[in-house]
Formats: structure tokens, C-alpha cells, sequence
């Protein structure tokens, strides 16, 4: 017996296999689900489909387990609509739902929070927070009661991270509208969580000087490690599993206990020990 058998959902974010949203459809595939995926619309002028390719070709190793792939521009609502309905052809109702959507102009993520422009900051906002609104108020007519919605956050939404800049913005408005869709959603038991994953490699976090700050976390954590893909395909997968079912509005930290921490730790006795020489 699987954990997700009879389970059906929608992974929303996949943009190539080191993708997060990949390590979670993983777990649930593996463990017995069968997913549904979207994929950042083709240019018409790309023969090549590059972004449906690069989805496809994580997909494609799972058979019918992945149902389905369509594109989705989150933000375009009729984009939202088709995918919905398409789930509810394949599936009926869904019994979860990965959002792992985010995106900042690099324009606006390379300069200091201060000089992000108007348009910059109106985009970040819409397509990496506003998106699980529009998702969720989707989601919803095709998600069966008890459902879960999970989506990927990080540290900087809750205290300053250089480099992070109006991505960290956007991650606590994110933080927000995650406890607000819990309360909306949790009349039908459907819940709402988040997981604030550390630094890990991939298409994104390459953007947001990914490794330094693994180098930090490695000094840093009580653990003395980053965290890796699997841990965040399992821990996804846990909330979006009925093992959580009395948790929502949470964020969840996965990131080697980094976040409570209250002063450097053991990078300030390396520090010390390097000026003692």
C-alpha cells in the first residue's frame, strides 16, 4: 500500500527534473498518486516546444502515474480555467495541488530591494504570490473536500536576506496569502501549507546566489548540512498527505533548523579560531 493510492492531484511548477515540484510529484508518484502537470507555454516561433519538452521528459519515465501535461500561464485565468477543467476530465476531482510558481525580471532581483522598479515589483507580485490565489480560487471547484494545496516559500520572506531583495517581498506576501487561503478553504477541511525549503540547486535558486548560501547554511544550521531534494519531495509530500491532516496555514521550515537560529553559531567560533591564528 502506497501513501497516495486513489490519490489524484495537479503539480503546478515543474521546469526540469531538479525542479522542487519535481521531487514532490516523485514522492507521490512513487508512493501510489497519479499527477497531472503544467508547463510554461511555447513561443509560437519554437518549433523545438522546449519548455513542454523539458517537463516531458521528466514525465514520460512515469507512464500513466503522469496523466497528463498542458500549459499554463498563471497569468492568464482562462490558462487556469482549461487546466482545471482538463483535470477534471482526467480525473474528475483532485485530492491535491503543488503550486511552485515564482518569478522575478533579473533586472529587478540583481539591484538593492530599494531600486526595484514599479513594473518589476507589479510582475514579481503577480506571478510568484498572487498566482496561489488564483490557483486556489480555481482549484477549488475541482478539489475534493479534505484536499490539500502545498507551495514552496523561503526564509527571506520572514527576515531580511541580501540578494534575496523584492523576492523576499514577494515570499512574504506568499507567507500571508497562505494563511488567509487556509481559513477561506477550511470550512471544506481543505488545507493550506507551505514549505520554506533552504538553499537548494535549481533553475531558480541559480539566480539567487544559490551557493553562497549552501556555504552559509553548512556553517550555520544545527544540523551542519543543506538539506536535499528528496527531504523536500518527502516533506511536500507529508502535507500534502492525510499523515497531516490537523496542520494548515503553517510554514514549514526545512532547512536544518538555519532559521532558529539567533547568532552565527558555529561560523563565529571558526571565525574566532581563524583570528586566534
Amino acid at each position: 500500500m502506497g501513501l497516495f493510492d486513489g490519490k489524484k492531484g495537479l503539480i503546478i511548477g515543474v521546469a526540469n527534473d531538479r525542479s522542487l515540484a519535481w521531487a514532490i510529484a516523485q514522492f507521490i508518484m512513487d508512493q501510489g498518486g497519479v499527477c497531472g502537470f503544467t508547463h510554461l507555454p511555447d513561443r509560437p516561433d519554437d518549433e523545438k516546444k522546449k519548455n513542454r519538452l523539458r517537463v516531458s521528459k521528466c514525465t514520460d519515465k512515469y507512464g500513466d502515474k503522469a496523466k497528463f501535461l498542458a500549459p499554463m500561464d498563471v497569468q492568464k485565468d482562462d490558462d487556469i480555467k482549461a487546466v482545471m477543467q482538463k483535470a477534471a476530465d482526467e480525473f474528475g476531482k483532485i485530492d491535491f495541488l503543488v503550486h511552485a510558481v515564482a518569478y522575478a525580471k533579473l533586472d529587478d532581483l540583481k539591484v538593492d530591494t530599494i531600486e526595484t522598479s514599479r513594473d518589476g515589483f507589479n510582475l514579481a507580485m503577480e506571478i510568484s504570490a498572487y498566482s496561489l490565489i488564483a490557483v486556489a480560487n480555481a482549484a477549488r471547484q475541482v478539489m475534493n473536500d479534505k484536499g490539500s494545496i502545498v507551495t514552496l516559500t523561503y526564509f527571506g520572506g520572514e527576515k531580511a536576506v541580501p540578494g534575496y531583495n523584492v523576492m523576499g517581498v514577494c515570499k512574504a506576501a506568499l507567507d500571508s496569502i497562505v494563511k488567509y487561503l487556509a481559513y477561506d478553504l477550511g470550512p471544506r477541511g481543505i488545507r493550506v501549507n507551505a514549505v520554506s525549503a533552504g538553499p537548494v540547486r535549481t533553475l531558480a535558486g541559480s539566480a539567487a546566489g544559490v551557493d553562497d548560501m549552501q556555504r552559509l547554511y553548512e556553517k550555520m544550521a544545527p544540523l551542519g548540512r543543506n538539506i536535499t531534494h528528496d527531504e523536500v519531495g518527502k516533506t511536500g509530500a507529508f502535507l500534502l498527505s492525510d499523515l497531516s491532516d490537523g496542520i494548515t496555514g503553517e510554514i514549514l521550515h526545512l532547512d536544518g533548523g538555519y532559521n532558529v537560529m539567533g547568532s552565527p553559531g558555529r561560523l563565529l567560533d571558526a571565525a574566532k579560531e581563524m583570528g586566534a591564528k
